[in-house]
């Protein structure tokens, strides 16, 4: 995946609610509709969306701008 595939959807992260147990599709390539999760978009572009399983339930900030080091969470790369 090279960045120049990759959409900037946002310049703040998304607060979301996680709950422990629950799947979680975070959108990778910035298409999709229902940021920050996926919704399919990504189809044809081999880009993918980061699964993941919450370990606990709590409250998160999920990157948008798509350049976090630490996929899916926010790093703070949109301010810069």
């Amino acid at each position: 995946m090279t960045q120049a595939e990759v959409h900037r959807a946002g310049d703040a992260p998304a607060k979301v609610d996680l709950q422990q147990g629950e799947t979680y599709y975070w959108c990778a390539c910035g298409r999709s509709a229902a940021q920050p999760f996926c919704d399919g978009s990504h189809q044809g572009t081999g880009l993918a969306p980061v699964v993941f399983v919450a370990s606990k339930t709590e409250t998160v900030f999920l990157c948008t701008c798509k350049q976090t080091l630490n996929p899916p969470r926010c790093d703070g790369s949109h301010k810069s």
